[in-house]
């Protein structure tokens, strides 16, 4: 699908539709916003740095936008369909299937034209100077079972709402965290790939080929794209694009570095390309980001 222009995204949008229906659990009451009031609250989800999660029946005109996330997002689809913007492009959620928005970007997620949408999800509270769940080998999107994540979520709201049992949540909330790691931190995940992604994250200023990258795997480069949109939903190059951004954002958060000094040190030759680039998924330029 096509790409956002960033005057798309100038703010955040939310749009939930008055057909949309939800439950929703929350780590403390500072959340304002009108539709997360009636949420109960376990205070527990807090010492895994979540600051929400539930379930969503979603349906047109239902509409998330972010400028600037401020933690990792991950998202299970139970039923239908809808469309997540991830990478400057929009990619379609499809039942049995998860996502991970990373943090600090701009996200987004909404409705198809006519078509519901049952999903499950959980919202990080993350700083900029941490590292967050996502790693080099942290899938975009891929295959997921749905019913364990959407039943710990469910236990939750149902144990924060009338139980109060310590133990039960205490259960309920790691059991949340859990499945998200599961998908985010796949142990299972290809050896080959985990090699491929350690070598290139010593030396992202280094102009790496899709060759050079099969080499480091011994695969060819066919076999390696196969494995990567298998496993991480991406492209090599895209996934290294990844990479280099998200080493990008960590440096302009960290560093005074210059710019033109970052770009040189993630694998961009031009401060010109690099600026372009943060800013088609990241959806800020990086003057714009730093500040």
């Amino acid at each position: 699908m096509k790409s956002v222009p960033p005057a798309a995204a100038s703010q955040d949008i939310e749009i939930l539709g008055k057909t949309t229906r939800y439950q929703v659990v929350r780590a403390d009451i500072s959340d304002l916003r009108g539709w997360m009031q009636d949420g109960p609250v376990c205070p527990l989800l807090a010492q895994h740095h979540i600051s929400h999660c539930g379930i969503m029946k979603a349906a047109p005109p239902f509409e998330i936008l972010r400028t600037n996330q401020s933690g990792t997002f991950m998202l299970a689809c139970l039923e239908g369909e809808g469309v997540i913007l991830t990478d400057g492009q929009w990619k379609r959620i499809r039942a049995g299937q998860a996502c991970l928005l990373p943090p600090f970007v701009l996200n987004a997620l909404k409705c198809l034209p006519g078509k519901p949408w049952n999903f499950a999800w959980v919202r990080y509270r993350e700083a900029r100077e941490t590292r967050p769940i996502v790693s080099s080998i942290s899938p975009v999107t891929g295959t997921f079972d749905t019913a364990p994540l959407q039943a710990a979520i469910m236990g939750l709201h149902a144990e924060s709402s009338t139980g109060h049992s310590a133990s039960a949540l205490h259960h309920w909330s790691e059991l949340v965290h859990h499945y998200v790691l599961r998908f985010a931190q796949p142990h299972t995940s290809d050896d080959r790939l985990w090699r491929v992604w350690q070598r290139v994250e010593t030396d992202l200023a280094h102009a790496w080929t899709l060759d050079e990258l099969a080499s480091v795997a011994c695969l060819s480069g066919e076999h390696l794209r196969r494995l990567c949109r298998k496993e991480l939903g991406r492209s090599p190059m895209q996934h290294l694009t990844h990479l280099r951004l998200q080493r990008a954002r960590h440096l302009l958060s960290i560093t005074d570095d210059k710019v033109e000094v970052i770009a040189r040190a993630v694998g961009f030759e031009s401060a010109f390309t690099f600026s372009n680039t943060f800013n088609k998924w990241i959806g800020w330029r990086p003057s714009e980001f730093r500040h």
